[in-house]
């Protein structure tokens, strides 16, 4: 049974709808904690959800796995993550499953994060940008649409692009957060990209 399970003996052909896929993407949280899926699984089910159009997308996603209602609850959360980087460098790249609400925090030290691969959660994410005495980069699809909505202080604050992403149906990525004396840049083409392994 799954949380669409009533949708199954109704029209399937009803378009989805964010909460519906909001649904879906809980199942498929619970499902990779408690071990049902691979991460791998878990991000090509969670893609899938939220590029789905009808409810007939969607139900095949978690056919297979119990309904999160009957099971108790392992404090997994896909709407919000965190990556910091405290007196370290830390680089994230490749495909990974971003939070709605993704909080990247350097705190004297260096934090990479690459969301050219990653699956994002919805058409609108959020990412708070935190940058203490350190410095933080970040590389967004090249559809996406960028809002900045953050603030620096005595720092070097850079967010390329804009709103004006190439394709309207891009997601869009709203920056936030503070930089104090530190650096933040946001980007998104590779002309101003530096990827440390590629780095000759």
């Amino acid at each position: 049974m799954s949380s669409l399970t009533p949708y199954e003996s109704g029209d399937i052909t009803q378009r989805a709808s964010d909460a519906d896929r909001d649904r879906i993407a809980a199942v498929l949280g619970e499902a990779l904690a408690t071990g049902r899926l691979t991460s791998v699984e878990h991000a090509d089910r969670l893609e899938a959800a939220y590029t789905s159009v009808t409810i007939g997308d969607l139900v095949p996603l978690t056919r297979d796995l119990p309904d999160i209602a009957t099971q108790p609850s392992t404090g997994f959360s896909a709407e919000q993550q965190e990556v910091a980087a405290v007196f370290s460098k830390v680089i994230r790249g490749g495909r990974w499953v971003a939070g709605r609400h993704t909080v990247l925090r350097s705190t004297f030290g260096a934090l990479i994060i690459d969301l050219s691969d990653a699956v994002l959660p919805g058409r609108e994410v959020t990412l708070e940008l935190n940058s203490f005495c350190g410095k933080l980069i970040v590389r967004v699809p090249e559809d996406a649409r960028v809002i900045d909505e953050g603030s620096a202080i005595f720092s070097k604050r850079h967010v390329s692009g804009g709103d004006q992403g190439r394709d309207a149906n891009g997601p869009l990525i709203r920056v936030t957060g503070r930089a104090m004396f530190g650096k933040v840049v946001v980007s998104r083409g590779a002309a101003d990209w530096h990827w440390p392994w590629h780095a000759r």
